[in-house]
């Protein structure tokens, strides 16, 4: 046999009157309705959205790397063309006489002029040098002779390319570009050959700073962002943000054309050209394209949506209001059901709605047998309740009837404490089982007539934890189960078993405290005989606050005040014998008495 858990009470979770107290918060049949009819609608539209967002991707990424390729066709030619306009400049300042024939005198007299007249001849090619860099657009005009020294240079970045240092240059007769590193960063570097006769003296360097402001020159011309590379390096690049330092992680993996993820965003590659080893590539992120392409569909598809939404609506408001009204005229009757209690009432069929009428006398079926079983779990509960009681009251004819006074003790504390009904239910059965833990422990210590020893006592004080054990073996005693674990606590926190301080300790466990205290100090005992009920006043009163807690110590008294109608005539009518005169002890067994 199986017992509820706890009784239902007006308003309390699960019971149908909260139901009805929640039912503004609960899904009614009209929001179940709309839900799920714009749960399908949003779900369609979500399947058409993603394929149109698919579709648009696709579509991008053929139109930016289409896109991407057209343009780099004629940036190349573009770029082509502005090359070798920049070759033929250079080839055309390399066959200046007077600068052929002034390096060819340097290096004719570098290995026997003098100090001052190696300075002249240094002079006279920087003077040649600083007129050519009138003449081209470029960020450093540099001469080197035949072994690669730098004899001089000039442009906004001649630092980079001082005399002394040295250039590695190409035996070629032909003009050569190629990508050199020095100082500053990276140049992209047009070396001409100087020829006296058929002889290479040296060369002429065009040099072009791979700076960001070339590289968004670049992205001008060829509309995409460029990223310069140089042995799987970044030299220089446009893309910004998070984007910078991505692309350095996938530098040595950019394709010649395609598609990669650069950080969180795709972007189609191809590479715009070549120049030595380095690689001049161009980027578009799909990503931003598709955004604006998204923006546009989503404007149509969003008309689409709102048009659908609120027909759906209508159609579903119409159609759940004709299944709800039978409903909620069920719905409202049980409620005023459930606030009432009235569980043996039978509920009149609507006669509108078969389903609903058969749902009506499969409800009245069910309450009609809920009713029985509840007033049957009733008593059989309270049954097992006082035969465990019992059944530990009768293993010490000296704690015989114990229980049910601490039980009605319990209670009239309670009632002056202002428990609910609920509450002082729990009180009620939780005081009945408070001791259930001595079925454990040994007669010869339970009724031990004499002192106990050091271990013994030890023993007495775990029957509030093998109480609390027995009781979570049984969920539906778990309402009960601080009361048998806790009612040896004290506010002082010198109770057992876990030393628990003032508050912290439940009431319910505080207030059987008490009434246990008072009880075992007004009955006789194996070890000690009773104390008239003065002296039982008076320990609480001394120890109030410490040993008890004082609120309700003090709802205990008010009880006691009441007179014949207050505890002592519940404890007398529980009890059935009136009191006997004995010495005074006090009401705890402790070692040694």
């Amino acid at each position: 046999m199986t017992f509820p858990l706890r009784r239902l009470r007006p308003g309390s979770a699960g019971s149908p009157s909260a139901h009805g107290a929640h039912a503004g918060r609960s899904r009614r049949l009209v929001v179940r309705t709309l839900f799920a009819t714009f749960g399908a609608l949003v779900l369609v539209l979500v399947a058409v959205f993603v394929t149109v967002v698919a579709d648009t991707r696709a579509r991008v990424t053929r139109s930016v790397a289409d896109s991407l390729e057209a343009g780099q066709r004629a940036f190349a030619t573009v770029e082509r063309r502005r090359q070798a306009e920049l070759v033929a400049q250079a080839t055309t300042l390399a066959e200046s006489p007077t600068l052929k024939a002034a390096l060819d005198t340097y290096q004719a007299e570098v290995r026997f002029a003098s100090g001052a007249a190696l300075a002249d001849l240094r002079a006279t090619l920087q003077r040649e040098i600083d007129k050519l860099s009138t003449r081209i657009a470029a960020d450093a005009l540099v001469i080197a002779d035949a072994a690669g020294r730098v004899i001089a240079s000039a442009g906004r970045h001649r630092a980079a390319w001082h005399p002394g240092s040295t250039v590695a240059l190409d035996n070629a007769f032909e003009p050569v570009e190629e990508v050199a590193e020095r100082g500053p960063g990276p140049y992209r570097v047009v070396s001409v050959p100087l020829l006296f006769g058929d002889t290479r003296i040296g060369a002429l360097l065009v040099a072009t700073a791979l700076d960001p402001a070339y590289a968004r020159e670049l992205k001008d011309l060829s509309r995409a962002d460029i990223v310069v590379l140089l042995d799987g390096r970044v030299l220089t690049t446009t893309l910004e943000g998070e984007a910078r330092d991505a692309v350095e992680e996938v530098a040595g993996e950019l394709p010649e054309h395609g598609v990669v993820p650069i950080g969180d965003t795709d972007y189609a590659v191809r590479r715009l050209f070549r120049v030595g080893d380095a690689d001049f590539v161009a980027a578009t992120s799909i990503t931003d394209v598709a955004a604006a392409e998204h923006r546009e569909a989503l404007k149509a598809l969003a008309l689409i949506a709102v048009g659908a939404l609120a027909l759906s609506a209508c159609v579903s408001l119409w159609l759940a209001r004709s299944l709800a009204r039978p409903i909620n005229r069920l719905s409202a009757e049980l409620q005023e059901m459930a606030a009432a209690r009235a569980f043996d009432r039978t509920l009149p069929r609507t006669g509108s709605s078969t389903e609903v009428d058969a749902l009506i006398d499969t409800f009245n079926g069910l309450m009609r047998s809920l009713h029985e079983a509840e007033a049957q779990n009733e008593v059989a509960y309270l049954g097992v309740i006082k035969a465990l009681a019992a059944a530990l009251d009768a293993r010490d004819p000296y704690t015989a009837g114990h229980s049910e006074r601490v039980s009605a003790i319990s209670v009239a504390i309670g009632e002056r404490l202002g428990l609910s009904p609920e509450e002082l239910e729990v009180l009620r059965l939780g005081a009945l089982l408070h001791d259930i833990g001595k079925i454990g422990i040994r007669d010869k210590v339970l009724t031990k007539a004499g002192p106990l020893t050091r271990e013994e006592f030890e023993i007495i004080k775990s029957h509030p934890t093998v109480g609390a054990h027995i009781l979570r073996q049984v969920p539906v005693l778990s309402a009960h189960l601080p009361i048998v674990e806790l009612h040896h606590e004290q506010p002082d926190g010198r109770g057992y078993p876990h030393g628990m301080v003032g508050d912290a300790i439940p009431l319910h466990a505080r207030i059987v405290r008490v009434a246990d205290a008072f009880d075992a100090m007004t009955s006789a005992r194996a070890y000690r005989p009773a104390q008239p009920p003065q002296y039982a006043l008076d320990e609480l009163r001394a120890h109030r606050g410490t040993q008890f807690d004082a609120a309700v110590v003090d709802a205990f008294l008010e009880a006691w005040a009441a007179g014949p109608a207050g505890i002592w005539a519940t404890r007398v009518a529980a009890d059935g014998d009136a009191p006997r005169p004995a010495t005074l002890v006090r009401f705890d067994r402790a070692v040694g008495e």
